[in-house]
């Protein structure tokens, strides 16, 4: 795939969300990252200093095996890091609030529209209405 450039987060949250088109995808994303935030947060509260580093190693100890394996692409954050955070906070703020079906449906569309952006993992799921 190529690189991509994006003028605004705005322009750059379809396509982090077509990176992520499947579900097993988002949830590991999740379960990395609130996992490895809940043991940094205690590590702080607590004083046990070497659990701080617990939300990078975990969050992306999740993620990007799953972008390798499941999606088979590589994850955005290689090229857009700081928005790239700030779409995992909205993804799994959306999957938190029950919204995942919203996030296939915003992947659906991003891959239908820019075929160029779909690996051999991604899931174009036709039946969710555009």
């Amino acid at each position: 795939m190529a690189k991509h450039e994006f003028a605004s987060y705005e322009e750059f949250w379809p396509y982090y969300v077509a990176m992520h088109s499947r579900a097993s995808t988002r949830w590991l994303h999740l379960t990395g990252t609130l996992t490895g935030a809940l043991l940094s947060v205690a590590g702080a509260v607590t004083g046990r200093w070497f659990l701080l580093p617990a939300l990078p190693v975990l969050g992306y100890g999740f993620a990007w095996p799953s972008h390798w394996f499941i999606e088979r692409n590589n994850p955005a954050s290689f090229g857009h890091p700081a928005w790239s955070f700030r779409g995992d906070v909205a993804m799994i703020g959306r999957m938190l609030a029950g919204r995942d079906r919203e996030l296939t449906r915003i992947a659906s569309q991003r891959l239908r529209a820019h075929p160029e952006d779909r690996s051999a993992g991604s899931f174009v799921a036709e039946s969710i209405a555009a």
